[in-house]
């Protein structure tokens, strides 16, 4: 059996989905926006049995803070004992300035 880590969003992930999300309404197409958050917490839950699936974000390469890249999204999250924290989700070409 495979073990999960708790999977927690910081405040700026919720609100890069959020982002997400109204962006797509905002052209007119609020299910693509429904869909993509939908499919970026399904990997979450995914990355969560295999924390160290994700590459080394580079512009930090530090162990603990990995990244999914999900296109059009890098998901940036940091590895602790028992939990995934996700603490990003942004446009892949963006690089990542604090985690």
């Amino acid at each position: 059996m495979v073990r999960r880590l708790t999977v927690t969003f910081s405040e700026s992930a919720v609100g890069d989905l959020a982002d997400v999300r109204d962006w797509y309404t905002g052209q007119g197409v609020p299910d693509v926006g429904a869909r993509l958050v939908g499919e970026v917490i399904a990997r979450v839950e995914q990355i969560s049995a295999f924390p160290e699936s994700g590459r080394v974000v580079p512009e930090f390469e530090t162990p603990w803070l990995r990244e999914l890249i999900y296109p059009p999204f890098r998901i940036v999250y940091r590895v602790d004992d028992d939990r995934l924290r996700v603490v990003r989700v942004w446009h892949s070409e963006r690089l990542m300035l604090e985690p």
